[in-house]
């Protein structure tokens, strides 16, 4: 899932020594320039309106000149599916690097719940980075699949595979174009937009508006045992347990 863990700012000229990350370390460059340096080989200079994203484990240096100014971050191990350190170009609105600032901004608020505001961003923040990781158009079967999943991802009766299969094409070619321009599979992009979906309303859970039997009814889940399983390989505890501990974290 795409946790933000950290958010800091480099707001000078930048010589990071040679260091690797247990997380994926990502980078928005919003004055001036800089380069990393890999230790694997390979340098990925960047500017202003670029973003870079490091792997866990991928030793790397980072420099930059007079005037550079980033606002880095470090997000869960499992943020991204790829092995490789990548750049990409933020687009004429500057919309990703807004998600950037506003991520700095809510880390270092006192708001409650914070981190739940933090999520969605580190979400939006990890879409971002995917989608514009390669500058072509999603293919017309992706978009399509994308399309069907984000509408119907929290009903119950939606099946997946029926849908690709629909589709006058291979399933196993358009699984495996949709993880080549997704970065995932069409299970595991619907999987992860219902865990968002259910950790944001079991957050609230503490208030008495939903049960967990409704939440995973809303979360597309038509058993509550299997969501249970989920929701536990996801964020390491059941959803009953994560609600106790909102409540004690409220107190």
């Amino acid at each position: 899932m795409n946790t933000i863990l950290f958010v800091g700012e480099h707001a000078r000229a930048l010589d990071a020594r040679r260091h690797s990350h247990d997380h994926w370390e990502l980078i928005y460059c919003v004055n001036g320039e800089g380069a990393y340096r890999m230790e694997s080989g390979g340098t990925i200079a960047y500017r202003a309106g670029q973003a870079v994203a490091i792997p866990p484990a991928a030793v790397h240096m980072n420099t930059g000149g007079k005037g550079l100014s980033n606002i880095h971050l470090t997000m869960d191990p499992s943020a991204f599916p790829f092995k490789h350190p990548f750049r990409v170009d933020d687009d004429p609105e500057g919309h990703m690097g807004m998600a950037f600032l506003q991520a700095q901004h809510y880390y270092r608020s006192e708001l409650k719940r914070q981190e739940l505001i933090l999520s969605a961003l580190g979400g939006l923040i990890g879409s971002f980075m995917i989608v514009f990781r390669d500058s072509r158009e999603f293919s017309g079967v992706v978009e399509r699949i994308r399309s069907a999943i984000l509408r119907n991802f929290s009903n119950p009766a939606f099946e997946l595979d029926q849908e690709i299969r629909k589709m006058p094409f291979n399933y196993d070619y358009l699984r495996k174009l949709f993880q080549k321009e997704m970065g995932q599979t069409p299970l595991k992009y619907m999987i992860d937009l219902r865990m968002q979906k259910a950790k944001t309303m079991l957050a609230a859970a503490w208030t008495g508006e939903y049960s967990v039997a409704e939440v995973a009814e809303s979360c597309g889940f038509s058993d509550a045992l299997y969501f249970s399983r989920v929701f536990k390989k996801y964020y390491g505890c059941s959803p009953s347990e994560f609600v106790k501990r909102r409540r004690e974290e409220e107190r």
